[in-house]
C-alpha cells in the first residue's frame, strides 16, 4: 500500500484530501466528523468579523440526468463569533493532532487587522493559514475577498503583512475572476506566501425562473451574483493550476481546488502540480463518507502503477502542458470506425457533416448492409465523432505517419523569417 501522506509547505496530513473552506467546515462538530470519516485535513470556514447571511442562498444546475453538475452560492464567511470558532479549532486539533487544521482568514486590507487575527488564530494551534482573496460576492463589495484578490499589489502587500507575524505556513487562496491568475499567484509569492490554493468560486448567475422571473436563488424577489463551483468548473480550475505550476516565477506548492469529486480528479490535479486537493461541492452533495472511495481508489491506482508515495506523482504532467505555438503542426491522427461495435445511430455522421469536415461516408457493403467509414485523407483528427459516439470502442483515434518532420508554429515562424526574400519554396513549412 502506497504512502498517501503529504507535506504542503510544511503542513503535513495523512492523505492529500482536505475539506475546503466552506459550509462543511463551519463548525468543530462537522470537522471532527469529517476527520473520523478519514479526511486528511480541513480548511476552516473563513474567519473574520461575523456577518449576516441571507435566505435562500444555494442553487444548482443539473444536466442530462446528473444532479448538481454545477453549484452556486451567495453565502458569506462565518456568521459565528471568532471566540466560538477558536475554541472549536483548539478542541479539534487537540483531538486530531495528526490532521491538518488550516484557518481561512479574511479581514479589511489593513495591516493591524491582519496582525491581530493572525496572532489570535495561531494561539489555538492551527497548522497553517489560508488568506481568502477569492470570495466573489458579499465580502468583495466591502473591499475584501476578490476585490483584493484581483489586484496583484494588494495580494502582495497583504501577504507580506501576514508573513510579518505568522509563525505557521501561509497559503494564499486565489480568485479565478481575473484575466491572468498567474499575475496574482506571482504577487503572492513575492509577498512571501508559502503556498497558493486555487481556485475559489467563479462569478455566476445560476438561472431565472421562467414562471416568476425571479433569479435562482432569490431573496424576497431579488438576486445577486454568486460563486460557481462543482464538477462543471474542473477544467477551468485544472488549467489555472497548470498555468501556475509551470510558471517560472511561481515556485511554491499548490493546493488544488475546483470540481474535485473523486480520486481520479485528485490525481489529475496532482499530476498538474498540486501537492494536495480541497473538496467542497462533492461533500455537500454526497456527505463526508465519499472519502472512503477516494482513499481506496488512490491507493489502488498508486499500487497498480508501482508508485510508493503519492508525493511522487506531483507535477509529473506539468512538462506536457505548453502553449499552442509549441504544438507539432505535422502530427496527425484520424478517426477509424469499428463496424463490430457501431450501432448505426449516425451521430458521428451528423456531427461531422454539419459541424466538422464532412469526411464520414455512408456506404453499403456487398450484402446490402449500410455502414460508416471515415475518409482518412480528409479527416483532420478533431475528435468530434469519438466525442459524440455513445458506444465505447466504436470510434478510435489513430496516429498516422506524417510526410513532414515535426514542426511547431513558433518554429515555422522563425523559419519563415529566415527564408523571407529567398527563392526557397516555403509552402511545405
Amino acid at each position: 500500500m502506497a504512502d498517501l501522506s503529504i507535506n504542503l509547505a510544511g503542513i503535513k496530513s495523512p492523505n492529500p484530501f482536505w475539506l475546503a473552506s466552506a459550509p462543511p467546515t463551519n463548525s468543530g462538530y462537522q470537522v471532527q466528523r469529517a476527520f473520523e470519516a478519514g479526511w486528511g485535513g480541513a480548511v476552516w470556514k473563513t474567519l473574520g468579523e461575523p456577518i449576516l447571511n441571507v435566505s435562500s442562498r444555494f442553487a444548482a444546475i443539473s444536466f442530462n440526468g446528473q444532479r448538481v453538475m454545477g453549484f452556486n452560492n451567495i453565502e458569506l464567511i462565518t456568521d459565528r463569533p471568532l471566540e466560538e470558532n477558536l475554541k472549536e479549532i483548539y478542541e479539534t486539533k487537540k483531538r486530531f493532532p495528526d490532521r491538518a487544521v488550516v484557518a481561512s482568514l479574511m479581514v479589511e486590507p489593513k495591516r493591524e487587522k491582519w496582525h491581530e487575527i493572525v496572532k489570535r488564530v495561531e494561539d489555538v494551534g492551527v497548522d497553517g493559514l489560508e488568506l481568502n482573496f477569492g470570495c466573489p460576492h458579499g465580502m468583495a463589495e466591502r473591499g475584501m475577498g476578490s476585490a483584493s484578490g484581483q489586484v496583484p499589489e494588494l495580494v502582495e502587500r497583504q501577504t507580506y503583512w501576514v508573513k510579518e507575524v505568522a509563525r505557521t505556513p501561509v497559503i494564499v487562496k486565489l480568485t479565478p475572476n481575473i484575466t491572468d491568475i498567474t499575475a496574482t499567484a506571482e504577487a503572492a509569492a513575492q509577498g512571501g506566501a508559502d503556498a497558493i490554493s486555487l481556485i475559489n468560486t467563479i462569478n455566476s448567475l445560476m438561472g431565472v425562473d421562467l414562471d416568476t422571473w425571479n433569479t435562482i436563488p432569490h431573496v424576497a424577489g431579488k438576486g445577486a451574483h454568486g460563486g460557481y463551483c462543482g464538477p462543471a468548473v474542473k477544467p477551468i480550475a485544472l488549467n489555472m493550476v497548470a498555468e501556475c505550476a509551470r510558471h517560472p516565477r511561481i515556485r511554491i506548492p499548490i493546493s488544488g481546488i475546483g470540481g474535485i469529486s473523486n480520486w481520479r480528479d485528485a490525481v489529475e490535479f496532482m499530476l498538474m502540480g498540486a501537492t494536495g486537493v480541497q473538496v467542497c461541492t462533492a461533500v455537500m452533495h454526497h456527505g463526508f463518507r465519499i472519502i472512503e472511495d477516494m482513499i481506496e481508489g488512490l491507493n489502488h491506482y498508486l499500487d497498480e502503477k508501482g508508485i510508493a508515495s503519492v508525493m511522487d506523482i506531483v507535477g509529473k504532467s506539468v512538462s506536457k502542458y505548453s502553449d499552442w505555438g509549441d504544438l507539432d503542426l505535422n502530427y496527425k491522427v484520424v478517426a477509424r470506425i469499428h463496424r463490430e461495435h457501431c450501432i448505426q445511430c449516425n451521430k458521428c455522421y451528423i456531427s461531422c457533416e454539419d459541424a466538422s469536415h464532412q469526411c464520414i461516408e455512408r456506404l453499403v457493403d456487398e450484402n446490402g448492409k449500410e455502414y460508416l467509414k471515415v475518409r482518412e485523407e480528409d479527416c483532420v483528427g478533431c475528435n468530434l465523432c469519438s466525442i459524440v459516439c455513445p458506444v465505447d470502442g466504436a470510434i478510435e483515434m489513430v496516429e498516422v505517419p506524417s510526410e513532414h518532420p515535426p514542426m511547431t508554429w513558433n518554429e515555422r515562424q522563425v523559419a519563415l523569417g529566415r527564408l523571407s526574400g529567398c527563392s526557397v519554396d516555403i509552402k511545405s513549412l
